[in-house]
């Protein structure tokens, strides 16, 4: 019996200690403030806001007349980041698009870099800002199923090492491998809103697990 308590003993410290390893997931947004966050131009904060614990950017009266990122002001290079997200518009205005930033980089003024892409048409493609453009298109034959065109949605982007896997409400939609290396494997995480429309973006619960 005794042998048998302390054997229990080192098992049960083991997985503590396994516990205590495995990365975390942390939230980036508070809910409450853009704390954390800034914009390519500090004019352009004013764009964004926060209601209802969402970062909110576009009003619905107003076409979008620029693209306009609100990033991290810290960088992650291996992670997972999952997030809620939601987009409408009257399509007759113009495009109504957005996209989640990761791996990028803000210089001369442009944001530079990944891009899961948001929007009709272009729905979980992997863009590549500012930089070479579309890299992969997202395969929609499962998620037009499940997809809620101007609803909620979840996004989770997982990047570790040159694998880049985006998935839209649990659904694959691109995978990616980086054969160039020069182009960074560290960098920002954006949300944006696309000029042309008069569009409408929110995001909400915004975590991100570091690997």
């Amino acid at each position: 019996m005794k042998k048998q308590c302390l054997l229990f003993a080192f098992l049960i410290t083991g997985l503590a200690a396994q516990a205590q390893s495995l990365p975390k997931s942390q939230s980036i947004f508070n809910g409450r403030d853009l704390t954390g966050w800034t914009t390519v131009n500090p004019a352009k904060m004013s764009a964004w806001s926060v209601v209802d614990s969402t970062i909110r950017s576009g009003d619905g009266t107003y076409k979008i007349p620029a693209n306009t990122y609100l990033y991290t002001t810290k960088e992650y290079a291996d992670f997972e980041f999952s997030c809620l997200f939601k987009i409408w518009g009257d399509a007759s205005t113009g495009l109504i698009n957005s996209g989640i930033q990761y791996r990028s980089i803000v210089k001369d003024g442009k944001m530079i870099g990944y891009q899961a892409d948001i929007g009709k048409g272009y729905w979980g493609d992997i863009y590549d800002e500012h930089r070479r453009g579309k890299l992969v298109g997202g395969k929609l034959s499962t998620l037009r199923h499940v997809l809620n065109p101007e609803g909620w949605n979840s996004y989770t982007i997982r990047c570790k090492g040159s694998l880049h896997e985006i998935y839209i409400n649990g659904i694959k939609t691109a995978s990616y491998v980086e054969k160039d290396p020069s182009i960074p494997q560290k960098g920002v995480i954006a949300v944006q809103i696309h000029s042309g429309g008069k569009a409408q973006v929110a995001f909400r619960d915004l975590t991100i697990t570091e690997l």
